[in-house]
């Protein structure tokens, strides 16, 4: 079982953003920038292009809604994507709030937010969704 799968379950804490039957979106506990939020199927899957076609349509529709909510709470130019896959053996997406390729790049420091300021970052973007 996955980390992804307990906070999917509720076993484990997540600031969540929202969710649906199929998908969840909650923050990155290691973000780049404030905003970085993480869309997961609730179905654990490991690779991400292993996902249904269907489910490969749905989660970009699901990420969308959430791109557009992160941009107005955290003005850029861009919401970069990026899927990795390395960390955590569960298919996730990383949406970013950038304004520059290079604060795409997951070798850069991260970071170190409270869970007061984790919890304001998640209020805000949850205020935004549509």
């Amino acid at each position: 079982m996955s980390i992804f799968t307990k906070i999917i379950d509720r076993e484990i804490p997540a600031h969540i953003i929202t969710e649906n039957d199929h998908f969840i979106a909650f923050l990155d506990i290691m973000p780049l920038a404030l905003g970085h939020t993480l869309i997961v199927p609730k179905k654990e899957i490991d690779h991400f292009f292993d996902l249904p076609d269907s489910e490969l349509a749905l989660i970009n529709i699901f990420a969308k809604k959430v791109a557009e909510a992160i941009k107005k709470s955290f003005p850029c130019n861009r919401i970069g994507v990026s899927v990795i896959g390395l960390e955590v053996p569960h298919a996730h997406m990383h949406l970013v709030p950038i304004n520059a390729s290079n604060e795409l790049d997951f070798s850069r420091p991260k970071l170190k937010l409270t869970q007061g300021e984790f919890a304001s970052v998640a209020e805000k973007i949850v205020a935004n969704l549509s």
